[in-house]
């Protein structure tokens, strides 16, 4: 009898237990890879995941039977859970992809990680909304990133161009130490060294010069290469400033010229500009155009900072020194020790280690680069500067359809036009375009073809032998009869070579499932006017996807609707792709004058309004950024970063970190 009192009492508490601490609906996170779970046996009644809640807690006074057997009768009735239906979709998607990866079938992984991202990203259910989707979308976010992404070709957000570390935080964390005869041969040449910016050779020169030589040497050598391209304009926009011309060495050891250099705190641009700074000097950056990656403005904008902090300070290496951390840091610096001398802050160690670093480093730059021949460096070339034309534009145009204008490819476009952040030119306002030298005349004309309101749809084809107008209408999904209207043709005949106008329809692409959107989230504030189609035009995303990502019904109301939820299109790394993007447009619709207005007006309002909106957002990791870079970046603190990514402590490339942005 007290065994079986015992067993009675045992099994109440592990009745009332159960109900008032349901089991977890989702396996831990940490597991990268699903395992399917078996069913659990009736007597058990454990909750399933298709529960939306636990059951109520009971009072202790009811018999364990009493309990089982509510507990199965309310199983016997199941009640439909859209989230639990969703969260199976999503699990059948990524295990697909977990058994693709394994087996090599990196192509199919791809695509079904993408699908499981975007089933849950395109719902009509809010991810934050309900805990059991939150941890599914952490659960895949950390499963995918215990993979090599870089295998998989991952699709990049469409405001990430292909940037490059900037050299600066490489070489500024390290202390080369010196080398006695290099730092006595440095020293008989800076005698006769002509610069317009003091020389000095100290230990920490002589130790970078050492590491140029030899582990840095490809640095050095890339660097100094690529400086031909920009030597001339930048030396003269220095000299016009009244600034050294030595200077432009400083923009050799921050990025080694190269306009897309993105540091780890998020300096940008030849001259590694942070945001801040840039904007107090006159460099704009929008969701368009960042101007910190212009070249020409940047040099003039860093040559104007640079001389405002030499009236600040007196002295060139503690200007350099402010540009590097900032005057404020400088300043502190000399008001703590009563020396406005770098070496003497330099040895009382009350810079931050990159700024003690960063002049012996630029000093170093320098003395290599007016004595190449010393160092082994006289066979290096410079790269001759690229010449271009210049056409200033006030209509949104595509990359693709201007080089099919002036016959080059869009990653020559690019090139030239470094400060676009995606493939077409800003929706409002004026942009100075570059095109390849000699084709100014070629573009106005072939463009004048081409209505204002269709520069981002339509397109240029040459026409190939054996190409009709209905072959061309299949290919682009047009009607023959519209590519024949658009370029007054009289009959069917095309003469081979010839340009035809492809007149394209805006906003009509047709859904992609190879990841042409980006993952991040871009949440739009609607307008007064605004419709779902002025909506997909001014953000060159289809009205279909607008529609599926956010919920809607057919049609352009948007009455009710505050804020939506969109996907930038990923710009295309190819030719290849831009052929095959260009391909998959959709049938021409008329566009009124009312439509453009609306949609230019939708244009302004979402360049000021987007940015103060708080969104979730997911970040792919790039070579070289930390956890505060990407937190300076996105306006949030590593704490936050760590709390929202299961307190990851180290960084891989291609790793999908969730940021939420401070407002």
């Amino acid at each position: 009898m007290r065994m079986a009192l015992l067993a009675g009492m045992a099994l109440l508490g592990s009745s009332c237990q159960t109900a008032q601490k349901p089991v977890p609906l989702l396996p831990p996170k940490t597991a990268p890879a699903l395992k399917p779970q078996s069913a659990a046996p009736p007597q058990q009644a454990q909750p399933s995941e298709s529960d939306a809640t636990p059951s109520s807690p009971q009072p202790q006074t009811q018999s364990a039977p009493e309990t089982a057997t509510k507990t199965q009768s309310a199983s016997s009735s199941p009640i439909s859970d859209p989230v639990a239906d969703l969260i199976a979709r999503v699990e059948k998607d990524y295990q697909a992809g977990l058994d693709a990866y394994h087996t090599g079938q990196t192509a199919a992984a791809k695509q079904n990680f993408d699908h499981a991202f975007n089933a849950l990203l395109e719902s009509n259910l809010d991810i934050h909304s309900d805990e059991r989707l939150e941890k599914e979308f952490d659960r895949i976010v950390e499963g995918v990133n215990h993979l090599d992404l870089g295998s998989l070709g991952m699709s990049s957000d469409s405001e990430a161009q292909k940037s490059e570390p900037a050299p600066i935080d490489e070489t500024s964390g390290i202390a080369p130490s010196a080398d006695p005869n290099v730092k006595a041969k440095a020293q008989a040449e800076i005698k006769s060294t002509h610069s317009d910016l003091p020389l000095m050779m100290t230990d920490q020169v002589a130790g970078y010069i050492s590491h140029f030589s030899n582990r840095g040497r490809g640095t050095f050598e890339r660097a100094f290469a690529r400086s031909g391209r920009y030597h001339d304009m930048m030396v003269t926009i220095l000299k016009q400033e009244g600034v050294p011309q030595d200077l432009i060495y400083l923009a050799q050891a921050e990025s080694g010229f190269h306009p897309l250099a993105v540091s780890r705190v998020g300096a940008r641009g030849i001259w590694q500009f942070m945001g801040s700074r840039a904007k107090g000097y006159g460099l704009t950056h929008s969701m368009w155009v960042d101007d910190r990656q212009d070249p020409e403005k940047s040099t003039r904008a860093a040559a104007r900072h640079l001389r405002d902090l030499y009236a600040q300070f007196g002295d060139w290496y503690l200007a350099m020194a402010a540009y590097n951390s900032g005057p404020g840091t400088v300043q502190a610096a000399v008001r703590r020790t009563g020396y406005a001398d770098f070496w003497e802050l330099y040895r009382r160690n009350v810079l931050p280690k990159e700024t003690r670093n960063y002049v012996p480093i630029i000093l170093a730059v320098t003395i290599m680069t007016k004595n190449l021949s010393q160092y082994g460096f006289d066979d290096v070339s410079m790269d001759t500067p690229v010449a271009f034309d210049k056409v200033t534009i006030n209509y949104p145009a595509d990359l693709r359809l201007v080089a099919e204008c002036v016959d080059v490819t869009p990653a020559q476009l690019q090139e030239l036009n470094p400060s676009l952040l995606r493939m077409t030119t800003p929706r409002v306002g004026s942009f100075e375009l570059h095109l390849p030298a000699g084709t100014k005349d070629q573009y106005q004309t072939a463009i004048a073809a081409i209505p204002n309101d269709m520069r981002l749809w339509w397109r240029y084809h040459k026409v190939q032998p054996g190409d009709t107008l209905a072959s061309l209408g299949r290919t682009y999904r047009v009607t023959a009869k519209s590519i024949a209207t658009a370029n007054q043709l009289d009959g069917t005949e095309l003469e081979a070579g010839a340009k035809v106008v492809i007149p394209i329809a805006a906003g009509k692409h047709p859904v992609s499932d190879n990841a042409t959107y980006a993952r991040r989230i871009t949440r739009y504030r609607v307008h007064k006017g605004d419709t779902v189609e002025t909506v997909a035009e001014n953000f060159g995303v289809s009205a279909q996807m607008v529609r599926r990502w956010n919920g809607l019904r057919n049609g352009d109301g948007l009455r009710g609707r505050k804020v939506l939820a969109l996907h930038l299109p990923v710009s295309p790394s190819s030719e290849a792709s831009t052929a095959s993007k260009s391909a998959a447009h959709g049938r021409k619709t008329a566009q009124g004058a009312k439509t453009k207005a609306t949609a230019d007006k939708s244009a302004k309002a979402d360049e000021q309004d987007t940015s103060g909106q708080t969104a979730v957002l997911r970040h792919t990791v790039k070579t070289g950024e930390t956890l505060y870079s990407i937190a300076t970046t996105y306006k949030t603190t590593v704490a936050a970063l760590k709390r929202n990514n299961g307190n990851v402590a180290v960084l891989h490339p291609g790793m999908i970190l969730v940021v939420e942005p401070s407002r």
